[in-house]
């Protein structure tokens, strides 16, 4: 099955917030997105993938995108139904060019923490792409089925 771009989505749950460039409200954002995907009975390998994903592409924002510059806000558009977890992060900082990030799995860079945080969102995801600015990522998850 195709991953369905997010318009086409029957949601059962929106969000549509800007926080401030601070952690701790980053953290209650992704508290709020895993009790959705609780109560929309996601299974703990599926939700702890998301967990992963977006609490690092929140950090990133916060830190790196926004320099945790108070006057900066991060803006998430997050979505939930049962079988799709859709969400968009965008920082207003300068941006970056993924391409440029290092692989971590290289041998030059085993020691490096750089690249990691990349390497995870796009292993648990289904779905990782960033605009051209590399101020804004947009992740979405297709739920695991049984068979």
């Amino acid at each position: 099955m195709s991953l369905l771009t997010a318009s086409s989505m029957s949601w059962s749950w929106t969000s549509e917030r800007s926080i401030e460039s601070d952690t701790t409200i980053g953290q209650q954002l992704l508290n709020e997105v895993l009790s959705q995907l609780k109560q929309h009975a996601w299974d703990e390998q599926d939700t702890f993938g998301v967990h992963l994903a977006v609490e690092e592409a929140l950090v990133n924002a916060i830190k790196h995108g926004n320099q945790s510059d108070p006057d900066k806000k991060v803006h998430v558009v997050s979505r939930v139904s049962k079988t799709h977890f859709f969400i968009e992060i965008r920082d207003e900082g300068d941006g970056f060019n993924p391409g440029d990030v290092p692989d971590p799995t290289a041998d030059e860079n085993l020691e490096s923490p750089s690249g990691r945080g990349l390497m995870l969102m796009r292993s648990f995801m289904s779905r990782v792409d960033f605009n051209d600015a590399g101020n804004c990522v947009v992740m979405e998850k297709q739920r695991q089925t049984d068979g």
